[in-house]
């Protein structure tokens, strides 16, 4: 129904093996047609390296991977990026997580 309103689900976690522990989840997965990934944790790598495909030169993009440098997954096509944001930018301020950088102590 929500694709049918025009509506892109949307998610996100940094405990993929936990999640693909349900069935239900797994079958989101399956069918995704876009995925980001970003650094993996080795366990969390080895569970979507299976699941996705991923060759061992692919792996390289999301093991100890600095921000900004990952993998784009759409369909069948496996794209590695890095698009660091320099930290002396607006765009940084927003998209910036870390919180000693965005509250003053």
């Amino acid at each position: 129904r929500f694709r049918k309103w025009g509506g892109v689900p949307t998610g996100a976690t940094q405990n993929v093996k936990d999640l693909l522990s349900s069935p239900e989840i797994e079958n989101i997965l399956e069918n995704s047609d876009f995925i980001t990934l970003l650094n993996q944790a080795s366990g969390d790598r080895k569970i979507l390296s299976e699941r996705l495909n991923l060759s061992a030169d692919q792996q390289k993009y999301i093991d100890n991977s600095e921000p900004g440098e990952g993998l784009l997954i759409f369909e069948n096509v496996v794209l590695p990026f890095s698009n660091p944001i320099p930290k002396n930018t607006q765009l940084y301020k927003i998209m910036t997580t870390r919180l000693s950088e965005v509250v003053e102590l």
